[in-house]
């Protein structure tokens, strides 16, 4: 449905249905999920908000709901949103991946780590979910742990570039250099731009080549060691 004409032909399709069935959850569910597509987050927002009122479980509506409150700036709303989805479906490993995001833009790390940890308990191969727990858990001090998880994510998404950047980060915090190096040059590898100053802080500890002996220096160094 990425064509805009297949979206817009999909939009009307919702709307003749909502005409001989006003109260039809799965509609209004679909119709904002078009409309968000579309980017028009304020009928996207009508269509969710109503198909909340008709629907029984319409968790995944909160989980949009959250998304489009993330691109509006509104932190707490995303919370709220998520946080209503998985009281709706406490096995939603999305809406636990949202929630521990969001906590983590607002600061709230032992929060964020909670709902990450359990959004991969429910779903161990959500990538951005392990990304962001590395960062929790950075964000926190514990280095090892974020070393433990960037690892294991990079296990399941070897082309990750964002994990060896991060990788490179939490290595280059413990004081273990060449590790640091090693994966933000693989970061880069992979067409990540890593920030130039983490850039100019790793060049202090590349081991730099030594220089060659030019003919002259090799010269003195002989009549030296013949004296």
């Amino acid at each position: 449905m990425e064509d805009p004409k297949n979206i817009e032909n999909f939009i009307n399709e919702q709307k003749l249905r909502l005409i001989q069935k006003p109260d039809c959850a799965a509609s209004l569910y679909n119709l904002g999920v078009a409309f968000m597509q579309q980017g028009k987050f304020d009928e996207a927002i009508d269509a969710f908000e109503e198909s909340i009122v008709q629907g029984v479980r319409m968790f995944e509506a909160f989980v949009n709901l959250g998304y489009i409150y993330f691109k509006d700036g509104d932190i707490d709303k995303v919370v709220k949103a998520n946080k209503k989805a998985v009281e709706l479906e406490p096995r939603y490993a999305r809406g636990y991946a949202n929630l521990g995001f969001a906590y983590l833009q607002m600061g709230k790390t032992d929060e964020a780590i909670d709902a990450l940890e359990k959004a991969l308990e429910l779903n161990p191969e959500i990538v951005q979910a392990m990304c962001n727990l590395a960062n929790a858990y950075l964000q926190k001090g514990d280095i090892d742990k974020s070393i433990e998880v960037n690892r294991k994510m990079l296990e399941l998404a070897t082309d990750f570039s964002l994990g060896y950047n991060n990788l490179a980060n939490a290595y280059y915090m413990k004081g273990e250099f060449k590790e640091a190096i090693r994966n933000c040059d693989r970061a880069i590898e992979l067409g990540f731009e890593v920030h130039p100053d983490f850039l100019k802080l790793l060049d202090s500890h590349r081991t730099k080549p030594k220089k060659k002996a030019t003919a002259e220096t090799a010269a003195k160094s002989r009549r030296k060691a013949k004296k």
